[in-house]
């Protein structure tokens, strides 16, 4: 077995956000081709079973604003977020620039691998700005991205004790 993360000598809970954006609701029956064939939410009840660390909320949004909206909110309430922006991750100034004062960490989640698709999927607006951006693995990508924030929020935690 390999260990690409160092392991938290004290299990730390976090309260994180998923938040996907425009058509992920189809997950499912969407061009499965692209996404699979499972919804997000019979991947998120396993994705929380095996986070029972953290504390996983979720909310999926068509609407820009929205999105804007759930990501202040989560920054007074919660630890961190992981963003599906979805087609908005290539246009939305907006979702960039509220991503980039909210104070706690962003990992920006891309289901397909965008940059083996459409020329114009290949850029986000909004990856510069978070912690990082997890690319074409599908569902999983969103586990590396929890994995990823509670290992953050591990080395937090010991530097701060």
């Amino acid at each position: 077995m390999c260990t690409i993360f160092a392991v938290a000598t004290e299990p730390v809970h976090m309260r994180i956000l998923i938040i996907n954006g425009p058509n992920l609701d189809l997950l499912g029956t969407r061009e499965p081709h692209i996404y699979g064939s499972r919804t997000f939410e019979d991947y998120l009840e396993e994705l929380r079973a095996s986070h029972a660390d953290c504390t996983i909320a979720y909310e999926q949004s068509n609407v820009e604003g929205e999105i804007v909206a759930l990501l202040r909110k989560a920054a007074q309430d919660l630890d961190a977020v992981v963003l599906n922006a979805a087609g908005y991750s290539h246009t939305s100034v907006a979702i960039r620039d509220t991503i980039a004062v909210l104070g706690i960490p962003v990992v920006e989640v891309h289901i397909s691998n965008i940059h083996g698709r459409e020329e114009f999927r290949r850029h986000t607006v909004t990856g510069g700005v978070c912690a990082g951006v997890i690319t074409g693995f599908g569902l999983a990508g969103y586990g590396l991205a929890v994995h990823y924030l509670l290992q953050r929020g591990a080395s937090k935690a010991e530097r701060s004790s």
